[in-house]
């Protein structure tokens, strides 16, 4: 995984050559990309609470059966006991373990399609837009087409750059990874809207980090 650093997951300069790359992109298509990185889809506060409030009533039961304590020691164990599992389950990455994978993936999943929205993706009159989308913490990608170049494409077109992006963040090579991505969406854009038609709208040419 990635590493993440106190400054952000991306420096300035690889913000940049992302930035270049889909300028690049852009000028052999109609289409639009849009980069979107997320440290976490979601920060799990619900299973947090949760797991702390399921492990804290559970304990008194072994409390009263091993120790000596009494009862109001032993609600005060109980109190101090979820305050501590809370604050480490809340700001830790532990959740990777108490979490299914496929609840996580499914936040990952909403998240993206709640940032296609976000970022006006819709407004491209050719509905050619696309967005790349990456969440860290779940070790999720996708790309999500609008429906001008997904009627034209199927999802599965789309895995090989997911797969390549994937990769290169596994490494921590995040910004290589969207490079790839974006020069094949490039490519896949460029086949069915080639510049100069319907070529209005455009979105900025950025990763924006959440």
């Amino acid at each position: 995984m990635a590493h993440l650093s106190q400054r952000g997951p991306l420096a300035d300069e690889d913000q940049r050559r992302i930035s270049a790359a889909i300028k690049a992109a852009e000028a052999t298509t109609a289409g639009e990309i849009v980069c979107v990185l997320a440290r976490a889809s979601s920060d799990y506060m619900t299973y947090a609470t949760a797991w702390s409030a399921l492990i804290a009533l559970i304990a008194p039961w072994f409390l009263l059966a091993l120790t000596n304590l009494s009862v109001r020691e032993i609600f005060l164990a109980q109190i101090v006991l979820f305050v501590v599992l809370f604050l480490i389950l809340s700001e830790s990455s532990l959740y990777r373990f108490l979490i299914p994978g496929r609840v996580r993936r499914a936040q990952a999943h909403r998240a993206a399609m709640e940032q296609f929205m976000v970022r006006g993706m819709a407004r491209k009159k050719n509905r050619a837009g696309v967005l790349i989308f990456v969440s860290l913490a779940e070790h999720y990608a996708r790309i999500v087409a609008d429906e001008g170049i997904a009627s034209k494409v199927e999802q599965s077109v789309w895995q090989d750059a997911i797969d390549a992006l994937l990769e290169r963040v596994s490494y921590g090579e995040i910004s290589d990874g969207f490079v790839i991505a974006i020069e094949k969406c490039g490519r896949v854009l460029a086949t069915h809207f080639p510049p100069g038609t319907d070529d209005e709208d455009q979105l900025p040419d950025r990763i924006y980090l959440i």
